[in-house]
């Protein structure tokens, strides 16, 4: 089993328990649990065999033994007691932003509540209003997170997407005859949310392929069986469909499955204007091995590319130059004007991984997060950054054990101690400073001034109304010892969605004092989201690329914020952590006034 499944499964246990009312204690240990596992870097399926799990902080024997259960018979059998003990749709009730196990023990005490379903009746009977600590304002909350749910139904996060697709790519490129095998779809294109897996392989024949993937393990069924393509069920709910080609074939199908419809459709249209014809088996036309005999390609030798080096005709690369234009990215292929740009000029220069020398936003043991200040920057160089910016929580995220102004003094101290033995990297004193509730921050300013990296975030008062959370974030970027407002929309995916913000007024505003704004790459985030990250471009606003990373392994998030930033058509220069340290030292001290 690999690592998340096994997390998610102490993460439904620790609420199915909360739900019963169970011990504080014995859930809080679940939780904690369920992060370890998520942050280790190795399987755990490795480690349980070597006898080193019980080492991990979190894993107690009783975990250790649940965990055993999971390798080796793939259930916990606590689990699948409250499994059968509850309906199902008592985790959708519990999932629902603002509900969690508790409310939704309430409700299942009150009004018999079991799924979403019985939810949404009885707040459209205004029953929900009568109870006690609801009312009408919550009972209008809870609809609209319904509908939202609905909206989103069957689509899961981009990372899971990604570990599911590699599985079962390398499962079939292992399969005797494969020539290729891609990963397509909305996943190539980094959308943040994915409702299918799209796989297209090169192969001369598609039945041994078709045969691997039917018969994995993580395959619950077959939904679609046919000439070229199979279209499986898996455990996780997401469906996966599989495309078989010829090799010549292959580029095209790629590019079908890779971009929009749109971008697609803008694609065919350039080849009729310029005497083409466009199709999943490839590009005929001119000089093309069949002439316009469309009914000859698929026993057509592929041609020779002209130049060495050239893109070979299997390729996508191929099909963009013969159409005379630059290969577009595929984050890019949406069709939004991109097909028009790639035919004139240079391809833009965006943002790559490579590019980015430090994280502004990571979070250590001294508040919530789970290793130490000198492993977060040990990793940090080994992944080839020049800096990074220790950024735990102010005092007043309680839950998160917020530093108080005596440990924050206390760890900037340690902090210049660890960079005296430092020669060509550098940890930057920093803090992510509550903007609170009533408006201002919860570190006075002669704090704050003395602080490299100053991140300003909104962790309380979601719900207020819009001018009143607008009138906040204006505060904290109107302050001059801010730098980076951070997951300035405050979304989390699939969970909560965006503050009521003005995002012009804030973009202004932003524009007007110097101030950053954060693409912060966890996946349950991506916020800004690639609209406002390419609206903060246009006022002029610049970005930072940041992690907020709580353990070592988020810090290996920075390519989910770079692919927002791609998306948004963001090149080197339009973020702040792509400087060296010089330069971005100026930077965040003009930012400061």
């Amino acid at each position: 089993m690999q690592n998340m499944e096994i997390s998610w499964a102490f993460r439904e246990l620790a609420d199915l328990l909360e739900f019963e009312g169970e011990d504080f204690f014995k859930i809080r240990a679940y939780r904690r649990a369920a992060k370890a596992i998520a942050g280790l870097e190795e399987p755990i399926v490795e480690l349980y065999r070597r006898g080193t799990l019980a080492s991990v902080p979190g894993i107690g024997k009783n975990i250790l033994a649940k965990i055993g259960e999971l390798i080796t018979t793939g259930e916990m059998k606590k689990l699948q007691e409250l499994r059968r003990k509850w309906p199902p749709g008592i985790l959708e009730v519990m999932a629902l932003p603002g509900i969690g196990p508790k409310r939704a023990r309430f409700l299942h005490e009150q009004l018999g509540i079991t799924s979403l379903a019985e939810l949404e009746e009885a707040a459209r009977e205004k029953k929900v209003r009568a109870l006690r600590g609801m009312g009408v304002k919550t009972e209008q909350e809870i609809l609209r997170s319904i509908e939202l749910v609905r909206s989103r139904q069957g689509r899961i996060l981009l990372p899971l997407a990604r570990e599911i697709a590699g599985e079962l790519a390398s499962c079939i490129q292992d399969v005797p005859g494969v020539h290729k095998v891609g990963v397509a779809g909305e996943i190539r294109r980094w959308q943040e949310t994915v409702d299918e897996i799209q796989l297209v392989a090169a192969a001369e024949d598609p039945e041994p392929l078709f045969n691997a993937l039917a018969g994995y393990r993580r395959v619950r069924e077959v939904l679609v069986r046919e000439k070229d393509r199979i279209r499986v069920q898996t455990w996780w709910g997401v469906p996966v469909e599989l495309r078989v080609v010829g090799l010549p074939a292959y580029g095209a199908v790629l590019l079908w499955a890779t971009g929009s419809a749109e971008h697609w459709c803008q694609l065919q249209a350039l080849a009729e204007k310029r005497g083409y014809h466009l199709d999943m088996r490839g590009l005929v036309g001119k000089d093309s091995p069949s002439g316009n005999d469309e009914s000859a390609l698929e026993d057509a030798p592929a041609p020779v590319p002209p130049v060495p080096g050239a893109p070979l005709p299997w390729e996508e690369e191929y099909i963009y130059r013969r159409l005379g234009l630059w290969p577009v990215p595929p984050e890019l292929r949406e069709g939004r004007g991109e097909v028009e740009l790639a035919a004139g000029g240079d391809p833009p220069r965006l943002l790559e991984v490579k590019d980015v020398k430090g994280d502004l936003h990571v979070h250590t043991d001294w508040s919530d997060g789970a290793n130490s200040i000198l492993q977060m920057a040990q990793r940090a160089k080994e992944k080839g950054y020049h800096y990074v910016a220790i950024t735990d929580h102010s005092h007043s995220l309680t839950v998160a054990r917020g530093l108080s102004l005596e440990r924050l003094q206390e760890q900037h101290s340690l902090i210049r101690e660890l960079n005296e033995a430092e020669n060509d990297f550098r940890i930057l004193t920093g803090i992510e400073v509550d903007i609170l509730a009533r408006g201002g921050l919860d570190f006075p300013d002669e704090v704050l001034a003395e602080i490299d990296v100053v991140v300003a975030s909104v962790h309380s008062g979601f719900r207020q109304d819009k001018e009143t959370l607008t009138s906040r974030v204006l505060q904290a970027i109107e302050n001059e010892h801010v730098d980076i407002i951070g997951h300035p929309t405050g979304r989390l995916l699939g969970e909560r969605e965006a503050y009521a913000l003005d995002m012009e007024r804030i973009l202004e505003a932003a524009a007007k004092y110097g101030k950053i704004l954060e693409i912060n790459s966890s996946p349950d985030r991506l916020d800004l989201n690639e609209h406002y990250a390419r609206l903060a471009r246009d006022y002029g606003v610049k970005l930072a690329v940041n992690t907020d990373a709580h353990d070592l392994r988020r810090l290996d998030e920075m390519p989910y914020g770079v692919a927002v930033a791609r998306r948004a058509w963001l090149g080197p220069e339009d973020v702040v952590n792509t400087l060296d340290l010089p330069d971005l030292l100026k930077l965040l001290g003009s930012s400061r006034g």
